[in-house]
């Protein structure tokens, strides 16, 4: 291997230390055993960590949208099956649930362990059960099928597994990072609803889950394997943000500090700040999902066409995009990031107001576009506000943890809550008014998260 610049920056540091002379040719000679992507990226100088950005990019986009479609399949199976709207949602409400349960085993495995290999897993065990459940023939076998063996697979493919990895590669540049990655998420909801609802109108729902079963399966296990080979940039030698190692004699101070051992999880959950994010984004996805899974359905009751309501969550995708993009951005350049997860929250709050008014297809598609770009803000904001407040070295763990009681808990009441709603009075509006005065008091709750001090110092 050639000794040029870019690849003794990278043998430059060991253990928290500049390494020279034969301890730094040990150190180039074991970076043979990486894979040959990092040793050209020494060559290109092109920092790995954004090829992991594009690697999570993919596969959240793949994972939300496979699921954020499941609104289009929602009439389809009550009609075909025969069951009530409650009944159906139900089976979101369990995968969101044993998604949250998922996600905390995924975020510690993920603090020890290569996220290709997590990924790999989940996907086999999400893709078996999207195939399982084209042939479910009770709610019992819909329940297993998609809300626990796509649920927990899911988990490992999800916002805890990729996004933590992307935290962990980044430090100054954190916030776009992640919002790039979790941009994903509306390019795959865009792609997936519309593809699901045209698949659904010329074939049928047990089609769609078939195509599902396939996509997840192929694409999120190619995509780990070639992306995301280990979990922190120190594994490579390579410094957060990409930033170049300073080379002299060990001991002289290094921009490469040892990472601390981790907070325990019991110091996590004492914590009064753990409780308040996750608080604040239990009720935040308890709304989103709620009207995820139902407004399709409400659409249709006011005349809105299949695939023009199907469309509805297309826009949301499209503008959850650009609502990550500058929410991630945001983050980086304000004093305090739970300012920029307050205006998130707002603006998403607005856009659940309208939805009260929206019963033409114009408004509705105005609902569309704000409740998107203020949910936009729920992907990136939720593991920043972890790292920010609890540091890079736990991030896997105690987004995990968090991922657990705000999205797994929230996602699993927000469906049912829907359902319930409408078998009971006939209408989705007493769901929606509930759901615009739980965002009022999130907003302003998320304003009382302090900043204290950091459970390490490396950010």
């Amino acid at each position: 291997m050639p000794n040029g610049r870019a690849i003794t920056d990278i043998a430059s540091c060991r253990n928290g230390f500049p390494v020279v002379g034969e301890a730094a040719d040990n150190v180039l000679g074991r970076c043979k055993e990486y894979p040959m992507e990092i040793q050209g990226q020494a060559l290109r100088k092109i920092f790995w960590g954004w090829y992991v950005v594009a690697g999570t990019f993919v596969i959240i986009g793949i994972n939300y949208g496979a699921r954020y479609c499941f609104g289009v399949f929602l009439k389809p199976l009550c009609e075909a099956m025969d069951w009530s709207r409650s009944v159906v949602s139900t089976a979101m409400s369990l995968a969101i649930l044993f998604y949250g349960i998922g996600g905390i085993f995924a975020g510690r495995l993920l603090d020890r362990f290569a996220p290709r290999w997590i990924i790999t897993s989940g996907a086999v065990l999400a893709s078996l059960g999207f195939f399982l459940t084209r042939f479910v023939e009770t709610p019992l076998q819909f329940y297993f099928a998609y809300g626990i063996l796509v649920g927990l697979g899911s988990a490992c493919l999800g916002v805890v597994v990729c996004n933590s990895s992307v935290g962990k590669w980044f430090i100054k540049k954190r916030g776009l990072a992640i919002g790039i990655t979790t941009a994903g998420v509306g390019v795959g909801t865009l792609v997936f609803s519309l593809a699901a609802g045209m698949i659904v109108k010329a074939f049928d729902w047990q089609m769609g889950f078939s195509l599902l079963s396939v996509v997840v399966l192929v694409l999120c296990t190619g995509v780990s394997q070639v992306f995301m080979g280990r979990t922190h940039p120190e594994d490579y030698g390579l410094m957060p943000d990409g930033e170049t190692a300073t080379r002299g004699r060990a001991g002289q101070g290094s921009p490469c500090p040892n990472l601390p051992p981790a907070p325990s999880t019991r110091r996590l959950l004492r914590d009064a700040r753990f409780w308040i994010i996750a608080l604040c984004y239990f009720c935040a996805v308890l709304v989103e999902m709620a009207v995820f899974i139902h407004q399709v359905a409400y659409a249709e009751e006011y005349g809105i066409g299949r695939v023009a309501a199907a469309s509805s969550l297309g826009i949301i995708g499209i503008a959850s995009i650009v609502g990550r993009f500058f929410f991630g951005w945001l983050s980086d350049r304000i004093r305090d990031v739970k300012h920029a997860a307050f205006l998130g929250l707002a603006v998403m709050t607005a856009g659940m107001g309208i939805l009260l008014f929206a019963k033409t297809l114009g408004l509705f598609y105005l609902y569309a576009f704000v409740f998107g770009f203020g949910y936009g803000s729920i992907g990136p904001m939720l593991p920043i506000l972890m790292a920010d407040r609890f540091g890079r070295r736990v991030l896997g763990t105690a987004y995990g943890l968090v991922t657990f009681f705000a999205v797994g808990l929230g996602g699993f009441v927000g469906p049912i809550f829907g359902g319930l709603v409408y078998d009971t009075f006939g209408s989705y509006l007493y769901a929606w008014r509930i759901n615009f005065v739980v965002l009022i008091a999130t907003t302003v709750l998320i304003l009382l998260l302090k900043k204290g001090a950091p459970a390490e110092r490396t950010d």
